[in-house]
């Protein structure tokens, strides 16, 4: 990794969450890395499930989740980046007013997911050609609901592909939605709020809705490996 997990400035990027609901992780994987991870991509054993979007109404484009046990890399960066987030996600549900608490260790909360009939893994690979796209959508997948999730650019842009900005909405009660184009490199990643964040207002916090998606792809092909923390029933 470009940057190790372990030095980059948490604070700051704690801050850039409760602020945006995102903050950025520039050069979480080097260039070969991602072409490595981008190459698995296809038919085979890595992985448990195939999704073409379109059959679904999710958009056009394709992914695959990845079966157990997962990649090595997408290991490390599951079990490496989640104890930085987990102190965040709790912080987030004591203010939202939801009662979930999350364990230190990702082992801990995989066990309670599983508890729960969460076993599937989530962790996948997105490909994307020429006039597809990733509609605007949330990655719940069950009851147990880690509140962050990472999306990591595998391609360059301009070099590899055109379009394809990732794209964040926020739905504030009674006001309408905002949108954020996130810019990302090749090996850069984004971690954001899952389904909904806290926002402080006059009265205290309250709940935002926040959704991703990725914009239409006008030429070249994008790849991109997602982190999810909780597992799917």
């Amino acid at each position: 990794m470009t940057n190790p997990i372990s030095t980059r400035d948490w604070p700051a990027i704690a801050d850039d969450l409760d602020t945006q609901g995102w903050a950025l992780l520039p050069g979480l994987l080097e260039p070969g890395q991602c072409d490595a991870m981008a190459a698995l991509y296809g038919p085979g054993d890595a992985f448990r499930s195939h999704v073409v979007m379109a059959r679904h109404g999710f958009g056009r484009g394709e992914y695959r989740y990845f079966a157990y046990p997962l990649p090595p890399l997408v290991q490390a960066l599951r079990i490496g980046l989640y104890p930085h987030f987990a102190p965040i996600a709790n912080r987030w549900h004591e203010r939202m007013g939801m009662a979930a608490r999350f364990p230190e260790e990702h082992t801990a909360f995989l066990a309670r997911c599983r508890e729960g009939g969460q076993a599937r893994p989530t962790p996948l690979l997105l490909q994307y050609g020429p006039g597809d796209h990733n509609c605007l959508h949330q990655d719940l997948y069950g009851e147990h609901v880690f509140p962050l999730q990472v999306a990591v650019l595998l391609s360059a842009p301009v070099a590899d592909f055109d379009g394809g900005e990732f794209v964040l909405t926020e739905q504030r009660p009674r006001m309408q939605s905002r949108v954020e184009v996130v810019p990302l490199g090749k090996g850069d990643g984004i971690v954001f709020a899952v389904n909904s964040r806290p926002q402080k207002g006059g009265r205290g916090d309250y709940r935002v809705a926040m959704r991703h998606g990725v914009s239409r792809v006008r030429r070249g092909q994008r790849h991109t490996l997602g982190i999810i923390f909780h597992d799917a029933a």
